[in-house]
């Protein structure tokens, strides 16, 4: 069996993040300003993206959260 190099973490950039999570842009840079969502990583100088993983543990927390209410 050969061995596999890891696959990079998937990203998303911020249109396929609002698709995703049902946020607008200026949800989604107020719930970062107050902690409260994922913060993005810098790709380039001016393009910037979120791993799947981060977009994915924050829904499941809010689905989470939401049972609890």
């Amino acid at each position: 069996m050969a061995n596999a190099e890891p696959t990079p973490p998937a990203v998303l950039r911020r249109k396929q993040v609002e698709a995703r999570t049902g946020l607008a842009r200026s949800t989604l840079y107020k719930l970062i300003s107050l902690g409260q969502f994922p913060a993005p990583v810098r790709l380039t100088a001016k393009a910037v993206a979120w791993t799947v993983h981060d977009i994915d543990d924050w829904i499941a927390s809010r689905i989470a959260a939401s049972k609890n209410d």
